[in-house]
C-alpha cells in the first residue's frame, strides 16, 4: 500500500485500541494490541506520518531508533536489591527502568497525555544480544520489568533487507504478534502531501513531469545513486531558505540532497526554467487580479511543461495567501477562548484589573506551547495560535504601562487582532476569485482547471477557507469537472464569536 493508505490503517487502528468499555477499561487487552510493524524502502515518510498522527488525534508521542541500543540500554541495568522470603533475607537481581520506558513516563509527566504513541524505529536491525527480550516486548509490551504504560500504543518500523545490510529476518514467531504494513513508494500519495504542506513548487511541478525521479535507487560501479522523498522534501525546505536570501540554488546544492547525479543535473536545468517562469509571469499579479492580455497569451502558447510550472507556481501562490488567512482564523478562534477564559477568572476573583491573571495566561500559554514542541507536538498552526494568543496578552499588558488593565483594554486588542483578519479573509477570498478567472481566460476548462480543482481540493486549509466563507467559481467548475466530495476532509469550521456571549 502507499503511505497514505498506511496512515489510514495506522489511525484506524489507534482509534480501536483507545476505545473503551463502560467502566473505563481499554476494549483490547494489552496482549492482543499487536504493535504495528511499518516495512519500507528509506526516506518515503514512515517517521513523518506518525508524528502526523499523534498530533491529529492530540496523544503522546516518544520516538526511538533502535539501532543504537544495547541489551543494558533498552532493558535496563542490573542491580542488587535485598528481599525477604519466609524470615530469610536474599540478594536478589533487579533492572533499574529501561531509557525507552521512562522516556514515555516523562512525555506524560511534561504533556499531562496519558495516552500516546511510541514509535520504535529500524526495528529488526537490533542487536544479537536484544533479539530474544523484543519478542516479550512486542507481545506484552515489556522491557526487562517494566511495562509501557497503560493508553501508549507501540509502533515500529524498519527497512527490508535490499537497503539495510544489518537488518534481520524475523521468524514466524515474531511476524504472528505485529501488523505488518507493507508500504511502497508511490507518488501520487506525496503529492497530495506535499500540496498541502507547501512543497517547493519547482520539485511539485519536477516530479509532475518526471514522475519516475520520484523514488530511485540504483548500484553503479561509483557506488550507491539514489533520490527519496525525504531528499526532495528536505531540497524544498532548503530551497525556500536559499531563495529567501537570494542565495544560488546549483547543481552543487541539489546534488547534496538528490543523490543520482543524472536526475540532479535534470533537476537543475529545470530549476533554471522554472525560476524564468516565475519572473515573466509575475505570479503575484495573478493573484491580485492585475495581470493584463499578454500574460495570458503567452500561457494559451506556452507547451505542456510550461504550463505545468506555471500551474504549479500559481497554485503555491494561492493557496498560500489561502493557509495564512485559515491559520490566523484560528489563532483568532484560539485567542477569543483564552480572553472568555480570562473574563470568567476575572470574575471569579472579582477584580477589574486583569495585569496580573494577563501575565500568568501568557506564561501558562508560552509553556505549554514549550512543552508541545519538546515532545514533537506542536504544529504550525497551534505554534501561530499560541504565539498570537500570548503575543496579544504581553501587548495588552505592555501598553498599560504599569496602570490598572481592564478588559475593555484587552478587547481593543483583540478588535485590531479581528481587523487584520478581515483583511487576510478578503485577501484570500479575492485571490481564489482572481486565479480562477485567469485560468478561464487562459485555458478554460482544460487539464490545467483540472489541476488547480484537484489541488484545491486536497487541500485542507483551501477546503477549510471554501466550506467557512465560498467561492462560487470553484464549487461551479467543481462540479462541471465531477468533483463532488466536498466535505470530508474539511477542517473544524473556525466561526467569529462575541466575547459577550457566554
Amino acid at each position: 500500500m502507499n503511505i497514505r493508505q498506511a496512515k489510514q490503517q495506522i489511525e484506524r487502528s489507534m482509534k480501536a485500541y483507545f476505545a473503551r468499555d463502560e467502566f473505563g477499561e481499554y476494549r483490547l487487552s494489552v496482549n492482543r494490541q499487536r504493535p504495528v510493524f511499518l516495512i519500507g524502502a528509506p526516506g518515503i515518510g514512515k517517521t513523518a506520518i506518525m508524528e502526523q498522527i499523534a498530533q491529529e488525534l492530540e496523544v503522546g508521542f516518544v520516538a526511538y531508533s533502535m539501532t543504537h541500543h544495547t541489551r543494558q540500554s533498552a532493558l535496563g541495568l542490573p542491580f542488587i536489591s535485598h528481599k525477604t522470603y519466609g524470615g530469610e533475607e536474599y540478594d536478589v537481581s533487579e533492572y533499574t527502568m529501561s531509557e525507552i520506558i521512562a522516556s514515555v513516563y516523562e512525555t506524560m509527566e511534561a504533556t499531562g497525555k496519558k495516552e500516546g504513541i511510541l514509535f520504535l524505529d529500524e526495528i529488526n536491525c537490533v542487536s544479537e544480544t536484544l533479539t530474544p527480550a523484543m519478542l516479550q516486548f512486542l507481545q506484552y509490551k515489556v522491557f526487562g520489568r517494566h511495562r509501557v504504560p497503560d493508553g501508549w500504543i507501540v509502533v515500529t518500523a524498519g527497512n527490508p533487507p535490499e537497503y539495510n545490510r544489518t537488518v534481520h529476518d524475523f521468524d514466524m514467531a515474531t511476524w504472528d504478534r505485529l501488523k505488518r504494513i507493507d508500504v511502497d513508494p508511490d507518488y501520487t500519495a506525496w503529492r497530495d502531501y506535499a500540496v498541502e504542506t507547501g512543497v517547493h513548487p519547482a520539485v511539485l511541478t519536477y516530479l509532475d513531469i518526471e514522475q519516475g525521479h520520484f523514488y530511485h535507487v540504483e548500484t553503479t560501479v561509483d557506488g550507491m545513486s539514489f533520490v527519496t522523498a525525504r531528499g526532495w522534501d528536505d531540497l524544498s525546505s532548503i530551497i525556500k531558505l536559499y531563495e529567501e536570501q537570494n542565495l544560488p540554488v546549483d547543481d552543487l546544492l541539489i546534488g547534496q540532497y538528490v543523490q543520482s547525479p543524472e536526475i540532479a543535473k535534470h533537476f537543475s536545468v529545470y530549476y533554471e526554467l522554472f525560476t524564468k517562469y516565475r519572473s515573466d509571469y509575475q505570479i503575484d499579479r495573478i493573484v491580485e487580479g492585475t495581470f493584463d492580455q499578454g500574460i495570458v497569451e503567452r500561457a494559451q502558447e506556452a507547451g505542456f511543461d510550461e504550463r505545468v510550472s506555471l500551474m504549479g507556481l500559481i497554485t503555491d501562490a494561492l493557496i498560500g495567501v489561502v493557509r495564512e488567512a485559515v491559520s490566523e482564523e484560528k489563532a483568532v478562534a484560539f485567542t477569543h477562548e483564552q480572553l472568555a477564559a480570562l473574563r470568567d477568572r476575572m470574575a471569579e476573583d472579582a477584580t477589574e484589573d486583569a495585569r496580573d491573571l494577563a501575565q500568568k495566561a501568557a506564561a501558562e500559554i508560552r509553556k505549554k506551547a514549550g512543552i508541545e514542541k519538546t515532545a514533537g507536538l506542536l504544529s504550525s498552526d497551534k505554534k501561530l495560535s499560541y504565539e498570537r494568543a500570548a503575543g496579544l496578552l504581553e501587548a495588552a499588558v505592555r501598553n498599560a504601562e504599569g496602570s490598572a488593565l481592564s478588559f475593555d483594554d484587552i478587547k481593543a486588542e483583540f478588535e485590531e487582532m479581528l481587523d487584520a483578519l478581515d483583511g487576510r479573509l478578503d485577501r484570500a477570498a479575492r485571490g481564489l476569485d482572481n486565479v480562477f478567472r485567469f485560468v478561464e481566460e487562459a485555458f478554460g476548462d482544460g487539464q490545467e482547471m483540472l489541476l488547480l480543482v484537484t489541488d484545491l481540493s486536497v487541500n485542507r486549509y483551501s477546503m477549510a477557507f471554501i466550506n467557512d466563507h465560498g467561492c462560487e467559481r470553484y464549487f461551479a467548475h467543481n462540479e462541471k469537472l465531477l468533483f463532488r466530495e466536498r466535505g470530508d476532509d474539511l477542517v473544524d469550521r473556525i466561526n467569529r464569536l462575541n466575547l459577550e456571549e457566554e
